[in-house]
């Protein structure tokens, strides 16, 4: 099974990065957590990015705030599939670091997850490496059915 990188920017972002790894640890996906900016340690963040693919990994999600340009530089040095969380920072509620992370040139996409979206961005990697991984989509499958059971017993009792 190909694995997930995961980068943030800060390691102040790891409290919403967490929900992403325990996501991914759930569904047996192995991940790689690392710190880099794209600011202050761009030439680590190349390196990596364009060594991605050999290195085994088949989805990057990178998380930043504020200007949020991680996933664009990653998604600059790849042809992985890259998927953005915008973290919600102090001075604009994270609509700064969603409008940078979202707002990518032509040629160089970006797949964005809502600001702190850490769960979804797990769940679209799970599933892009589902599209080639049998065992990968049953647990999927299964997760979708487990979370439309979930919502059925919450309607019954909030009905009782």
């Amino acid at each position: 099974m190909k694995r997930v990188a995961i980068i943030m920017g800060s390691d102040s972002d790891l409290p919403i990065v967490n929900q992403a790894i325990e996501t991914l640890s759930q569904f047996g996906v192995p991940t790689e957590v690392k710190i880099m900016s794209a600011h202050r340690t761009p030439d680590d963040v190349s390196a990596f990015s364009k060594s991605a693919r050999e290195n085994d990994f088949g989805v990057i999600i990178a998380a930043a705030g504020k200007a949020a340009h991680l996933a664009g530089v990653i998604a600059a040095y790849t042809t992985l599939p890259v998927i953005g969380i915008p973290i919600k920072s102090s001075t604009m509620d994270g609509l700064d670091a969603l409008l940078s992370t979202v707002q990518m040139p032509g040629g160089i996409p970006v797949a964005t997850v809502a600001i702190d979206g850490a769960k979804n961005a797990a769940l679209l990697a799970i599933e892009m490496l589902a599209i080639e991984d049998a065992d990968l989509a049953e647990k999927l499958a299964e997760h979708r059915i487990n979370q439309s059971e979930e919502v059925r017993k919450k309607n019954e009792s909030i009905n009782n």
